[in-house]
């Protein structure tokens, strides 16, 4: 129990200033979800170049921001020169587990 204790501690000491700057540069994926829907194999396979899929929000409300897959953010979609972009709204407190 007391080496437990002692890991943990020596764990919570490496995210120090100088051992935070390590991971600095590790890469995240970063995802901006529109909305999701449901859809059966048979309407999947009826899709064609023109098909519209229709989401669960509203065109005008804000997008989720996920980092790995956990929600941390919410914002509104923007155009950045000729790309989407995510104008954050709102940071969420704590992220889904």
């Amino acid at each position: 129990m007391a080496q437990a204790q002692a890991r943990s501690g020596t764990a919570a000491g490496a995210l120090d200033g100088r051992n935070l700057d390590l991971l600095m540069n590790v890469s995240l994926v970063v995802t901006a979800e529109l909305g999701r829907t449901k859809m059966p194999v048979r309407d999947i396979l009826k899709l064609a170049v023109g098909s519209v899929i229709e989401l669960d929000r509203l065109a005008s409300g804000p997008v989720d921001v996920l980092v790995n897959d956990k929600l941390v953010a919410r914002g509104e979609v923007v155009s950045v020169d000729d790309n989407f972009g995510v104008r954050v709204q709102e940071i969420i407190d704590k992220p889904s587990a």
